[in-house]
C-alpha cells in the first residue's frame, strides 16, 4: 500500500556523563584529579534516498534512537562517542512537529541530509574543575539529555505538472500514455489510491515530471474521502492539467465538473487555485451524440478566463502531443520558484537543556555544596546587599539546590557551607 504519511517518535543520544577520579599511584600519595570526560551523544539525522518512493518503512516501526555517548573514565580517559542515526526518506517529504504541525525540515531541492536532533554534549570530567582554592573537586558534569520528539512525516510529490480531476476521467491512461508510470487502470467508479509520477521526454522540447494527482471530490477541501491525503500532493506542482470527461460518458456535465473542482482547489489554498490551468478535454473518441459540441461549449466557458481547451483522446492519442508541447512551452513561462517549506521549529531552540554540576554532602553535621557555577556565583555576588542576597536566593532555587538538601533532609537552623560562606537555614 502506498503510504505518505506516518508520526514517529526520534530521540538523539544523551551524552555520556563525566568521570570523578583521581590519580592514584605508588610514590604519588595525592595526586590530582583525572577524571575523562563522557562522549557526545548520537546525531539524529534525515537523508534523501532516491530509491524511496513511499513513507511504508516508518508505518510499522515508530520509534527511532540515536547511540547513547559512554562516561568518561579515570585516567583521562574519554568516553567514546555515541552512533548517529540517518532516517532515510523519499525526496519531498515534510517533517513536521507533531503537536503544533510546524515545518522542522522540508526534504526536498538543495536540503538532501538534516541532523534534525543533535546528541547531548558529553560531560567534563572533574579535571576540569580543579582551581586554586578548590584542588580537590569531587563533582564531574553529566553529559547533556538526550532531545526527543514526536513528528509527522509527509510525503509531497514533486512534479512539475499535475493531473487533477474527479475520478475515472482518464488522468491514469494519459500518463500511462506519454510517460514511463505504469498506474493500474480500469474502468473504476472510485479514486486512485496513490499519486503516481512521470517523467515527459519530447522531441525538441524541455520534458517534465509529471504527477497523476489522486482524484478528487466534492468537499475533498473540507477532508470528506481522503480529501486532505490527496490535495496536499498538488501543493508543489507549477502548472495543473485539468482532466475532464469531455464526453460526458457517466452523465456528468464537463463544465460543472471544472468549477467544482477549482472551489476544492480555493477553499484547500487559495493560492493553489490561481496557479495556471490547461483543460485536457478527454475521451473525445466517445463522442457520439450529434448537436451541441461539448469542446466548443468549454472553450467558450473557458479560454476567455485564460484556461486553453485541448481536446484529447487517452485512449487513441489524438490532440496528446499538442497537449504536452503547449504545457512545456508554458512552464519556460512561468517563474516561479520551486515550492519548499520554512522552516518553523527549531529543536536546538526549544529543547535547550543545559546541567552544570554540583554537589549535596553532609560532613561534620553541616551540609556542604559545591560547584564550579557556584564558586564563580559567589565571586561576582555581594551577598551584604539586600539585592545581592535576593538574587542568590534566587539561584539556589533556580538550580535545584533548595530542593536537593531538602531531599538530603535539612532542617531548619541546619548550616550550609559554600566554599568561605557559612549560612543558616530557614524556609
Amino acid at each position: 500500500m502506498f503510504a505518505d504519511r506516518a508520526k514517529i517518535y526520534i530521540r538523539s543520544g544523551k551524552g555520556g556523563d563525566g568521570h570523578c577520579s583521581f590519580r592514584r599511584e605508588l610514590y604519588v600519595p595525592n595526586g590530582g584529579p583525572d577524571g575523562g570526560d563522557g562522549g557526545r551523544g548520537g546525531d539524529l539525522i534525515f537523508e534523501v534516498d532516491e530509491g524511496l518512493n513511499t513513507l511504508s518503512d516508518y508505518r510499522h516501526r515508530r520509534k527511532y534512537a540515536a547511540g547513547d555517548g559512554e562516561p568518561g573514565g579515570k585516567r583521562r580517559c574519554h568516553g567514546k562517542d555515541g552512533k548517529d542515526l540517518v532516517l532515510h526518506v523519499p525526496e519531498g517529504t515534510v517533517i513536521k512537529e507533531a503537536v503544533s504541525g510546524k515545518v522542522i525540515a522540508d526534504m526536498s531541492g538543495e536540503n538532501r541530509r538534516q541532523v534534525v536532533l543533535k546528541g547531548g554534549k558529553g560531560g567534563l570530567g572533574n579535571q576540569h574543575f580543579a582551581t586554586a582554592t578548590m584542588q580537590v573537586p569531587k563533582y564531574a558534569q553529566p553529559g547533556q539529555p538526550a532531545r526527543e520528539l514526536e513528528v509527522q512525516l509527509e510525503l509531497k510529490v514533486i512534479a512539475d505538472v499535475g493531473l487533477i480531476g474527479f475520478p475515472n476521467v482518464g488522468k491514469s491512461t494519459l500518463l500511462s500514455r506519454v510517460t514511463n508510470a505504469e498506474p493500474k487502470i480500469a474502468n473504476y467508479h472510485f479514486t486512485t489510491l496513490s499519486p503516481n509520477l512521470g517523467v515527459v521526454d519530447l522531441d525538441g522540447a524541455k520534458g517534465f515530471v509529471m504527477a497523476d494527482i489522486p482524484g478528487l471530490i466534492e468537499g475533498a477541501s473540507q477532508g470528506v474521502g481522503l480529501g486532505h491525503e490527496f490535495l496536499r500532493h498538488i501543493e508543489r506542482t507549477r502548472l495543473m492539467i485539468h482532466v475532464v470527461d469531455a464526453a460526458g460518458s457517466e452523465g456528468r456535465d464537463p463544465v460543472d465538473d471544472i468549477y467544482k473542482i477549482n472551489e476544492e482547489l480555493k477553499a484547500y489554498n487559495p493560492e493553489i487555485a490561481e496557479r495556471p490551468q490547461v483543460i485536457a478535454a478527454n475521451k473525445t473518441d466517445l463522442i457520439y451524440e450529434p448537436g451541441e459540441d461539448p469542446i466548443e461549449r468549454l472553450k467558450q466557458e473557458f479560454e476567455p478566463k485564460g484556461i486553453p481547451v485541448f481536446p484529447i483522446s487517452g485512449a487513441t492519442g489524438a490532440g496528446v502531443s499538442e497537449l504536452l508541447y503547449y504545457v512545456s512551452t508554458r512552464l519556460e513561462q512561468i517563474d516561479m520558484p520551486p515550492v519548499t517549506f520554512e522552516q518553523e521549529f527549531f529543536p536546538e531552540d526549544e529543547l535547550i537543556f543545559e546541567e552544570l554540576p554540583y554537589t549535596v554532602e553532609k560532613e561534620d553535621g553541616m551540609y556542604v555544596v559545591e560547584g564550579p557555577k557556584i564558586e564563580k556565583m559567589l565571586g561576582y555576588t555581594n551577598l551584604d546587599s539586600e539585592k545581592g542576597f535576593a538574587f542568590f536566593q534566587k539561584f539556589l532555587k533556580e538550580t535545584g539546590i533548595l530542593d536537593e538538601l531538602e531531599a538530603k533532609g535539612i532542617q531548619e537552623g541546619d548550616t550550609v557551607k559554600m566554599y568561605g560562606l557559612q549560612f543558616d537555614y530557614y524556609k
